[in-house]
């Protein structure tokens, strides 16, 4: 039996269903699996009183220590997150509040691995952490933890530092696995492992019904991702000023929402144009369903979800060629790469529109991408280090 510890500060809670969804999602197919018993710390950074009791660290706060989450036994220990300093002591801070809770933990469960499901600042925790119990320790890079904690000048030489002497290294496309290596990480040690989409629940449906609950009935285009510059909502948001006949629903919440609803209104498409703030996950099936595009103008990505459940729902996509996206955008049907501006998405956009592909044909892009094969690859990558440890 392989005893894993899931180490991930991505990982959903009672506050933030949606937050880490995809991390939840690998993590109970891996637990299922028959040769695997798993725990999972769910670290939560909280900064010093007062602040902790504001804004949204005052429900992060308030979760229980320990829970029972979709039948997995998570702990979710607070550790100092010290504001205005760039992250540079979060690693520090949360080995100082894992140590004593993985001795207690050890004693019932002796882990054989730490899976760290983010590199920052999981991964630098996770690699520390080994060293201290004695364990293997694999990092996965998703995206922002080395575009954006790789790169930062407060944390950057502990992510690289990380990753040189992590046991194994995860990347979830061949991109991120180049991005790494241009920080100094070994790339003969980088396992890319692609993420999982259910194919069973994100499936095409009756295209104009599914628009009809949204109150839709021309040409619908959706994007889906927080409301922060990084996912380029605002390019997506100005290129429907060509494409007067079509609607725009964005699904996400964030920081730029202000910003967002003052350009619709500037542009006069407050008629065509919605957000939906946060949409449950269980919920975008039945928006995909409905889109007959799903545009995301992102500057950086490792290789995103929403990219694939689109393609599963049968919606072809319309993406930069940030991260992955040549990994998934490998056939005319699964939609367009194109340039990051707002007249690029709409020709992109309007094309797709004007000449739009069968869902059986875009769908046959998500089929690669299977939470079976995902957990397979995960187990076998996990096993391997044990073993060679051994």
């Amino acid at each position: 039996m392989l005893r894993v510890l899931t180490l991930s500060t991505l990982f959903p809670d009672a506050s933030r269903p949606n937050f880490g969804v995809f991390v939840e999602r690998q993590t109970l197919g891996l637990a299922a699996h028959p040769g695997v018993d798993l725990r999972v710390v769910a670290p939560l950074g909280i900064p010093p009183w007062p602040l902790a009791r504001h804004g949204h660290y005052a429900p992060l706060a308030a979760l229980p220590d320990r829970e029972t989450w979709k039948g997995l036994d998570i702990r979710r220990p607070r550790f100092l997150a010290l504001p205005g300093t760039g992250g540079r002591f979060h690693a520090g801070s949360l080995v100082r509040r894992l140590v004593p809770l993985l001795t207690a933990l050890r004693r019932d469960f002796a882990f054989d691995v730490i899976d760290a499901e983010f590199f920052f600042p999981d991964g630098s925790a996770a690699v520390a952490l080994g060293r201290h119990f004695g364990v293997p320790v694999s990092i996965k890079a998703r995206g922002a933890d080395i575009h954006h904690w790789g790169r930062a000048p407060a944390t950057a030489a502990q992510v690289i530092a990380a990753g040189q002497a992590a046991d194994g290294l995860l990347a979830v496309s061949q991109a991120m696995r180049h991005d790494m290596a241009v920080l100094g990480l070994p790339e003969a040690g980088i396992r890319v492992h692609h993420t999982g989409v259910d194919l069973d629940r994100f499936g095409a449906r009756d295209r104009a019904a599914a628009k009809a609950a949204y109150g839709v009935a021309g040409p619908l285009v959706v994007s889906l991702g927080a409301l922060i510059p990084r996912k380029g909502h605002d390019i997506v948001v100005s290129a429907m000023a060509s494409l007067p006949a079509a609607t725009l629903l964005i699904a996400g919440e964030g920081p730029a929402r202000a910003a967002l609803t003052t350009q619709i209104a500037r542009l006069g498409l407050t008629d065509r144009v919605r957000l939906l703030g946060s949409v449950p996950h269980d919920d975008l099936p039945a928006l995909l369903g409905a889109a007959d595009v799903m545009a995301l103008a992102s500057a950086s990505e490792g290789l995103a979800n929403a990219w694939v459940e689109a393609l599963a729902c049968g919606t072809p996509i319309v993406i930069t060629g940030a991260g992955g996206a040549a990994e998934v955008v490998t056939e005319p049907a699964f939609g367009r790469i194109t340039e990051r501006s707002a007249s690029a998405f709409a020709e992109a956009i309007g094309d797709v529109l004007a000449n739009p592909p069968s869902a059986q044909d875009v769908r046959r892009g998500a089929e690669r991408f299977t939470w079976a094969a995902n957990t397979a690859a995960l187990y076998d990558h996990l096993a391997g280090l044990v073993s060679a440890r051994r």
